[in-house]
């Protein structure tokens, strides 16, 4: 697992979000922006795990309108507002099998977790950005959007698709106001939410999870530096287009794969 250098003051005094955020890549992220003297929200759905410590946690369904609602009001209540609004909260519980074992409610469910619960916050926080004439927005998106494994992440690709147009679209209305957004295109990141598409993929093939494994890879066309990426080089790349240093990028996705996408 990587090293990296901290400046313990770079977001002193920055208040920011981050959904999705007591696992994975989020865990990774609000670990990081705190160490550089960040507020820390976390919000998920389940309860915070013992080695997580942000400053403050919210636990919400960021899939329901009341989830949002919940988070929204904890935020300016204790803190008056965000800075930072970091989208990471994704994934998919889709079963294997293609388009056909994908019904309405799947679809909804897929929609809801990795596209709406951000329009959701975006539409209720950025407004006070607006105000201030200063904010930043990241999305956490996927290659997936341009690399969809048939077997079992058609909907989930189609979301994070969708979220990477919505990012886009809302960058050329909020940059002329002081509001930055970019979005971050991650491929495959050694996460328990990777293992869970592991197993499910093998106990729906009748394999193990080494051919499971390996049938992602091939699905991805391999993975030219060898591995999987860590979190904490997904939460790297957060604290950079988060930060001063990367004031005049804006409307742009960045993708950390590996060298994963073979196209330019």
């Amino acid at each position: 697992m990587p090293r990296f250098v901290i400046d313990p003051r770079e977001f002193a005094d920055q208040r920011v979000l981050v959904t999705g955020g007591t696992k994975g890549a989020g865990q990774a992220i609000v670990r990081r922006l705190s160490a550089a003297g960040a507020v820390t929200v976390a919000v998920a759905r389940s309860a915070i795990p013992v080695d997580s410590t942000p400053g403050l946690f919210v636990q919400a369904d960021l899939c329901t309108p009341e989830g949002a609602v919940t988070v929204v009001r904890t935020v300016k209540d204790k803190l008056g507002g965000i800075d930072i609004l970091v989208h990471n909260l994704g994934g998919s519980s889709a079963p294997g099998g293609g388009f056909a074992a994908l019904t309405d409610e799947l679809w909804q469910e897929e929609l809801s977790l990795n596209l709406l619960g951000a329009v959701r916050l975006d539409r209720a926080l950025i407004p006070a950005m607006i105000e201030r004439g200063r904010g930043v927005v990241l999305h956490i998106s996927s290659i997936q959007r341009r690399l969809p494994l048939p077997d079992s992440t058609i909907a989930y690709a189609a979301a994070k698709a969708a979220l990477s147009t919505y990012s886009k679209a809302l960058s050329k209305e909020l940059g002329p106001k002081g509001v930055r957004v970019n979005s971050i295109a991650p491929g495959w990141i050694r996460t328990t939410a990777a293992e869970a598409l592991v197993q499910r993929i093998a106990e729906h093939s009748g394999t193990d999870e080494a051919a499971a494994r390996q049938s992602i890879m091939d699905a991805l066309g391999g993975i030219p530096i060898g591995r999987p990426s860590w979190p904490e080089e997904v939460a790297e790349l957060v604290a950079f287009l988060a930060s001063a240093r990367a004031a005049s990028i804006h409307g742009s996705e960045y993708t950390i794969d590996g060298g994963t996408i073979p196209t330019v």
